[in-house]
């Protein structure tokens, strides 16, 4: 068995003499996964007997507080849609009369509320037993089970840097990864680059006159951008000077030859693609990301885009205008507009590409989903293109969404303005090795010290990067990025080692942890902690629903800020035995919680640094 079909919480209320409450109104309750279902369960089910209302509604009723002081649950009575009663005194006559159970240690009622806090016994007992037996398993839900989704992100440009909004698509679209995976989601990852056009006939002729095979080599992308920005200016000055550009009639001839098959011209173009993906898949990889497919403008067949534009004829929706073929989507939605689709000398631009590739897509896998990770300026672009398929009468096309992004703002090293995101990530190594050899003690126990301030540094860009709504136009601050103080990446992975060194010096072994004796957790910020650890399940589900990464990056800074409130109370070195290993328990099962939420962001948490 799995440590994703363990049944440990059934099991944990078998010994503590309960039994899953009934939950087979409940399509949506996942109670062996999830304690938090097990009281919606509970909850609901005795609410019903009170109220006669009907479980679903007080199943969907049921909301989460944003502090623990107002409930681990709550229900807003006017939410449970009864007429004519006053919801302060049906609240005050239901908590009154609630059977309370082993489940629950109090319901109150707070106004038109109805708060209910969970025994923390059986909070002790279940969740440490779930978060220790399912380890990095823990937060995973069935919910996508036999399900498809698809999910395209980062799509650079070759020959372009690699700049903050492909970053931000990048961490974006991997989080979405590995939430839905986290989910039971078969997961389809695609990088759909910016591969095809004139720019390769530009650089075929720029590598020509500016180009060198070993720099080529040893950094194909940075290169090949250097002789795109000379080559350009070339032809800029030429046609300053001459009123036309000679390089840019010779870029778009080898253009020409590429669409007409010509194999030098196409060998030319697959080894600057071939190095360039090759180069990206170490970056990737620095992000915890890999690609289950590298697809681009190029792989889309003529033959695709014609099909494509026949089925826009065959539907009536095109018009054509001095030789150009539009579709009026403002007649579906005015907001929309006219698209062009095909231009006048017969060319096909990025819409019927997309729609082609769209199509092919489908074919391939017959997904249930698919989410393209595109940033906010394409927000008419990639309404243009659902509306066309949603015309075209493809079913499918109701499970297509945009996940957008704003856009980052003073992103530039610190010695320039280039932006590639290796010059990012290699500064920012460089400024965490420094912050690392302050502190020698430390310093001397690090096994890898440039690998763990490469975590560490790639961890500050992240996390300032998912802090806030992925909507939001956010400002690259190099000094807020890199501190270990307040909530930033490198404040997370010192939490987390820091949990870690808990565990070294404790001497105490794993396996005692299980058999731990969980009365001996009394104090306030023990309770606190073991509330917030079992509201994980649910924040994924949360995050789910928003496609925010800032949903987990919120619930870990809560998490730590409580861990760290902790220390000061509940020591685990000098205590008896009984009390150290019921102590270490609660804080072994805060740090696999920890891992969790960081892996699933796309972090490597650190062990020490």
């Amino acid at each position: 068995m799995s440590t994703r079909d363990l049944k440990s919480i059934t099991e944990g209320l078998g010994k503590l003499g309960l039994s899953q409450p009934d939950s087979s109104a409940q399509p949506l309750s996942h109670p062996d996964y999830n304690v938090v279902d097990v009281m919606r369960n509970y909850i609901t089910n005795e609410l019903h007997n009170i109220s006669e209302v009907s479980k679903d509604i007080i199943f969907q009723a049921l909301d989460s507080p944003n502090t623990l002081d107002k409930g681990d649950l709550i229900i807003p009575v006017p939410r449970l849609r009864l007429k004519g009663v006053n919801p302060k005194e049906k609240a005050a006559e239901w908590a009154a009369k609630f059977d309370k159970s082993k489940f629950l240690s109090e319901v109150k009622a707070e106004g038109p509320f109805l708060q209910f806090f969970f025994d923390k016994s059986i909070l002790y007992n279940l969740v440490i037993k779930d978060v220790l037996k399912r380890g990095d398993n823990y937060g995973y839900l069935p919910l996508g089970i036999n399900k498809k989704i698809i999910v395209e992100f980062s799509s650079p440009n070759i020959a372009k840097p690699f700049h903050a909004g492909h970053l931000r698509s990048t961490i974006i679209g991997g989080f979405l990864s590995n939430l839905y995976e986290k989910a039971g989601w078969d997961v389809e990852r695609i990088n759909y680059l910016g591969d095809w056009g004139k720019q390769f006939g530009v650089l075929a002729v720029g590598f020509e006159k500016y180009g060198s095979e070993d720099a080529l080599s040893s950094d194909p992308i940075n290169h090949l951008f250097e002789v795109y920005v000379k080559i350009n200016a070339d032809m800029k000055k030429e046609i300053e000077e001459t009123g036309s550009s000679a390089t840019d009639d010779k870029a778009r001839d080898h253009f020409r030859k590429m669409e007409a098959g010509d194999e030098t011209a196409l060998a030319i173009w697959k080894r600057f693609r071939d190095l360039s993906i090759e180069k990206y898949i170490d970056t990737y990889a620095r992000l915890n990301i890999a690609f289950d497919q590298y697809s681009g403008e190029s792989q889309v067949s003529k033959e695709t885009m014609a099909d494509a534009m026949q089925l826009f004829a065959d539907r009536g929706l095109i018009h054509e205008d001095r030789g150009a073929k539009l579709i009026d989507l403002s007649k579906f939605n005015k907001h929309l507009g006219k698209c062009l689709v095909q231009k006048s000398d017969g060319t096909s631009i990025y819409v019927t590409r997309d729609v082609g590739e769209a199509i092919k897509r489908y074919n391939t896998y017959k997904f249930d989903k698919m989410i393209y990770v595109i940033a906010n300026q394409q927000d008419l672009h990639v309404k243009q293109f659902f509306e066309i398929l949603k015309q075209m009468d493809f079913e499918w096309a109701k499970n297509l969404e945009h996940v957008n992004f704003g856009m980052v703002e003073g992103m530039s090293t610190r010695k320039g303005t280039v932006v590639f995101l290796d010059h990012i990530l290699e500064e920012t190594k460089e400024k965490m090795h420094e912050v690392m050899k302050q502190n020698p003690a430390k310093y001397a126990l690090i096994e890898n010290p440039e690998h763990i301030a490469d975590l560490v540094g790639i961890s500050a860009v992240m996390i300032q990067d998912m802090q806030s709504k992925r909507i939001n136009n956010y400002e690259f601050k190099w000094e807020r990025m890199l501190s270990f103080e307040g909530d930033t990446g490198p404040y997370l992975q010192y939490a987390h080692s820091r949990l870690r060194s808990v565990q070294r010096n404790s001497k105490i072994e794993e396996s005692e942890l299980l058999d731990a004796n969980f009365d001996l957790l009394v104090e306030p910020c023990a309770a606190n902690l073991i509330r917030t650890l079992a509201q994980y399940p649910d924040v994924i589900q949360r995050a789910l629903k928003t496609h925010e990464p800032s949903t987990i990056v919120t619930y870990l800074f809560n998490l730590t800020h409580i861990v760290s409130q902790c220390y000061d109370i509940l020591w685990v070195a000098g205590q008896e035995k009984d009390l150290a290993v019921a102590r270490l328990a609660l804080y072994a099962s805060a740090r696999q919680v920890l891992y969790n939420g960081m892996t699933l962001l796309g972090l490597t948490a650190v062990d020490r640094m």
